[in-house]
């Protein structure tokens, strides 16, 4: 859905089906596991000296070689900081509210 939200035009390409769409959701999930730490590891300097703000360059970066590995969907590297802003975005809401109500549920109420 972001691919088709935040791209224009010439900024994005799909010819991608549901299927291709799942199989860029299992890539995005292999390379959030295994390169997303590697790379906050050497971008460390950068996340502490921006205060954090890196992080969104860093998730851009994830959802960028996760779509250049997914053959039929590609997108722009603005785009891609885009997505990963509005993906960390859903994250913390959805965390957040699972919270809140395991919390709830754990008191009773």
């Amino acid at each position: 859905m972001a691919v088709h939200l935040l791209g224009t035009g010439n900024n994005i390409e799909v010819h991608a089906g549901i299927a291709g769409f799942l199989f860029a959701g299992l890539i995005f999930s292999v390379v959030n596991t295994i390169l997303k730490p590697i790379i906050i590891i050497f971008s460390l300097p950068a996340i502490l000296l921006t205060l954090g703000l890196f992080m969104f360059i860093v998730n851009g970066l994830m959802v960028y070689v996760s779509l250049k590995l997914t053959p039929g969907i590609s997108m722009t590297f603005f785009n891609s900081i885009l997505t990963g802003m509005l993906l960390s975005l859903l994250n913390y809401i959805v965390s957040t509210t699972l919270m809140v109500r395991s919390r709830r549920v754990n008191q009773g109420l």
